[in-house]
């Protein structure tokens, strides 16, 4: 019997795996969601945020917390956010490029952007690559110096 109950609770586990929402669409058409919410600041006057990130990256998913948690009312309402996977620093390295490269020191890396395209915040220094240990107070803390007032 208790073979059979380890059998049942990896199925389990395997089952609830697959069930994670994971915070970067391995899929998505980044390109595409950059255009499309630049074209939505167009009219709405908001700014766009880029996070460049991975699954993987248990930085990553503490930052992608924190932007839905604590942070979130920081973010709503003045951004459009666009998060950018970039795989095992394998994809969308042409789009960190054309943003001076704010994966280079580390991710998540985030990047500000005006409605013409112009970056207006870019993290250059891995300012973000130890999200785990800022937690969500001190992720806060860096969104409203880094690109709160930024976006004034």
């Amino acid at each position: 019997m208790n073979r059979f109950g380890a059998i049942a609770a990896l199925m389990l586990l395997i089952q609830t795996a697959d069930a994670v929402e994971w915070p970067y669409n391995e899929k998505a058409n980044a390109a595409a969601e950059i255009h499309q919410a630049l074209e939505e600041t167009r009219s709405d006057h908001k700014l766009v945020l880029l996070v460049f990130g991975a699954n993987w990256c248990a930085n990553c998913r503490e930052f992608d917390r924190a932007l839905h948690g604590t942070s979130r009312a920081l973010i709503d309402g003045r951004f459009h956010v666009v998060k950018i996977d970039i795989g095992n620093f394998d994809k969308n390295l042409g789009i960190a490029a054309r943003y001076d490269d704010p994966i280079k020191m580390g991710i998540p890396a985030i990047v500000l952007l005006s409605a013409d395209d112009q970056v207006i915040y870019s993290t250059k220094g891995g300012e973000l690559a130890n999200a785990r240990k800022m937690g969500e107070t001190g992720i806060y803390e860096f969104l409203s110096k880094a690109i709160v007032s930024k976006s004034r």
